[in-house]
């Protein structure tokens, strides 16, 4: 079969842009995707499609898909066709999403292998993931937070120590260098290690821990940036740290330590030997792999008692760790309860925008109307500025820029205005991530230690969900977990095309401005000072029901 890309250019195979555009932003995230052969877009499980048949299904309704039609999907397949109108969603999908007694990771697995449900993984199955750019950012972010709080504003010479090189860990050493750090990503694949380094994300190698030792002491004494990629297990590794007395300023994990069966490879074990024992002794493998999990975590623990900046890069580990007797595993906080609450309480989360052309000149362009007229948000002028420099194109052009209320609104509008003129050589897929304010319930991610104590409330996804179709997106998606999510996160996803007509204009602001409307309405109804703040600058219609009758 020959390798899928995403269609370029302004010739149409559908009877319109808007299915056109989900059709590219479909064959998009293969075209990014770790192995296309599964269908897998990132960590382990994360498909575009349940399977081949599906995914072609998927393509060939997409084709003949009228306007006022919506197609339906459940968990990566395609089940029908509604007539609806115009102003519907183009695609609606919900992706394994297991009712709460019987979500678990057993009952997962076995849904899968029986072919009936698929892990949307976010931005996988939505058909939203833009290559590692958004995890750059997002990781980049974290790290610039940890300087400001922690290192006076700067991580020079400052020793980063992290796991996993797979499609979202694989973005971290590129985020390290670009935060000026030292980081070393320990990673049990030589292919995944190797693939860093052809992209640029990653810039040594070796398999020898004294070795990338000596690389990190001698980087950080200049204060240079530099990354390292180090095969090995971080079962192993992580604890012979500890025992050599060596002390990484800032310490994290980013393997797919949510999936026990595909995910995490326990210390001891080849590739080849979890794969054998994937068929021939699940339950040994993952009982491995958390053991292992929970040695990790033991000594990410103790890194944090020796003064290390210590955080869960929302991959589960604790959880893990914890089903494996590492009490205290919680002691390590999550990096958005850390770092990134005070902006999700004003809805200033990750944005995207992709280029249906392919034409990385249209990329240039928005970039540039952000720079003038979006000149005051230091984050992402800063993030634009660095991206030019650093990022490389993957698959269909693509930006992300951390955008709150209001102001996505003004940018897509913008965008559709340049789309209309021929500014832009093509139309623009505006999305996001599903880690936004308003979008995910996760207790041991996103909503973590809620100042209300709304941690497991899993209304807002779907209230989310439900006001994206009101408000005529083109995509809308909601997910749940799977593997070591299971029952653990429910999501949604929003996808949006600038097409330069009068009706985009209209989808564009009141999704845009509801989504992210109601991102701030979930942080004020908890309680957060700066949501109310916004509440009141923005003037959102927010229903205050502690307020007195006398009132």
């Amino acid at each position: 079969m020959d390798r899928i890309t995403a269609a370029r250019g302004g010739e149409l195979r559908c009877k319109g842009w808007r299915q056109e555009a989900l059709l590219r932003m479909l064959e998009n995230v293969l075209e990014n995707g770790e192995n296309q052969k599964e269908l897998t877009v990132y960590a382990a499980l994360a498909k575009a499609a349940r399977n081949w048949d599906s995914y072609h299904a998927i393509v060939n309704t997409l084709k003949s898909l009228e306007e006022d039609e919506t197609l339906v999907i459940q968990s990566g397949k395609p089940i029908g066709i509604m007539r609806t109108h115009k102003y519907a969603p183009i695609v609606v999908m919900a992706n394994c999403n297991i009712v709460g007694r019987w979500a678990t990771s057993d009952n997962f697995y076995k849904y899968q292998e029986q072919g009936l449900i698929v892990w949307g993984g976010l931005t996988a199955a939505a058909w939203q993931y833009i290559g590692s750019q958004g995890v750059i950012q997002g990781t980049y972010e974290i790290f610039q937070s940890i300087a400001r709080m922690h290192f006076g504003g700067s991580l020079a010479g400052k020793f980063i120590l992290t796991a996993g090189l797979g499609g979202m860990g694989g973005a971290q050493p590129l985020a390290g260098t670009m935060a000026g750090a030292v980081i070393l990503c320990v990673e049990v694949s030589e292919a995944r290690i190797d693939k860093r380094i052809e992209v640029g994300y990653l810039q040594k190698k070796t398999d020898n821990l004294d070795e990338a030792l000596q690389w990190v002491k001698e980087a950080s004494e200049k204060k240079e940036s530099l990354s390292v990629g180090l095969l090995g297990n971080a079962a192993e590794i992580y604890p012979e740290l500890i025992r050599r007395g060596v002390q990484p300023d800032v310490v994290t994990d980013q393997t797919s330590a949510h999936d026990l069966m595909y995910g995490y490879i326990p210390s001891g074990y080849s590739l080849e030997k979890a794969a054998e024992l994937r068929k021939s002794a699940p339950d040994q493998l993952q009982a491995d792999a958390r053991a292992s999990i929970a040695v990790e975590v033991t000594a990410m623990l103790e890194f944090q008692r020796r003064g290390a900046i210590v955080f869960d890069n929302g991959n589960n580990i604790r959880s893990q760790a914890v089903q494996n007797g590492v009490e205290n595993a919680f002691d390590i906080p999550v990096f958005t309860e850390a770092f990134l609450r005070p902006l999700f309480s004003r809805a200033i989360g990750p944005f995207r925008w992709v280029a249906l052309s392919g034409d990385p000149g249209d990329i240039q362009k928005i970039d540039q109307y952000i720079l003038k007229n979006f000149s005051d948000n230091d984050v992402v002028v800063n993030w634009i500025s660095l991206a030019n420099q650093y990022v490389p194109v993957e698959g269909l052009p693509a930006r992300i820029g951390w955008f709150g209320h209001g102001d996505r609104t003004k940018l897509a509008l913008a965008v559709n205005e340049m789309v209309k003129t021929g500014e832009l050589s093509g139309p623009i897929a505006f999305s996001r991530d599903h880690l936004d304010a308003g979008s995910m319930t996760h207790p041991n991610i996103m909503t973590e230690n809620m100042k209300d104590g709304s941690d497991a409330i899993s209304d807002w996804p779907l209230l989310n969900a439900m006001i994206n179709c009101s408000s005529m997106a083109d995509l809308v998606a909601i997910h749940s977990g799977g593997g070591g999510y299971s029952g653990y996160m429910t999501s949604a996803g929003v996808t949006l095309v600038a097409d330069g007509t009068a009706d985009a204009d209209l989808r564009l602001k009141t999704t845009l401005d509801n989504d992210t409307g109601l991102g701030v309405m979930r942080y004020a109804d908890a309680g957060y000072e700066e949501a109310l703040d916004e509440v009141n600058k923005k003037g959102i219609r927010r229903i205050d029901t502690t307020l007195k009758e006398n009132e």
